[in-house]
């Protein structure tokens, strides 16, 4: 089975399906790209991912270490570069303030975070900076 099909729906837009879900998702090429930026755009969702990955990876980790996780939030901004145009830089704002964590807990938290899988997949090809508000 296909993790996923795409379908065009003209105008520069496109279906996502997640086929064991059935869950979709609009993208829209953005309005610096001769789009309606109506929906999150193909690179926007790359950006995003890598805040849901980080997340995700440290609620497995605070579930496997017993560490209690209540509350996690990331702003992200995504940097094109015109030429050639691709992800320039991806700056995240991880707030995970609130859960009570010493400063040596925090310290793991976040590294596990680091090594997300979206992480590890765009390596060095991509800037990214991390603000942590703890």
């Amino acid at each position: 089975m296909y993790t996923s099909s795409v379908k065009y729906l003209g105008n520069l837009r496109t279906e996502c399906t997640h086929e064991k879900s059935q869950k979709k998702i609009i993208t829209d090429a953005p309005t610096d790209n001769k789009g309606r930026g109506e929906a999150f755009s193909p690179t926007d969702l790359v950006a995003t991912a890598y805040a849901s990955c980080m997340i995700t990876i440290i609620g497995i980790y605070c579930q496997e270490h017993e560490i209690n996780f209540e509350f996690a939030e990331a702003k992200v901004l995504k940097i094109m570069s015109a030429a050639p145009r691709k992800i320039e830089k991806i700056e995240i704002e991880l707030n995970l303030k609130g859960n009570s964590w010493d400063e040596k807990t925090t310290h793991k938290v976040i590294n596990a975070g680091k090594t997300c899988p979206v992480a590890k997949t765009l390596g060095d090809n991509v800037a990214v900076e991390f603000t942590f508000i703890a």
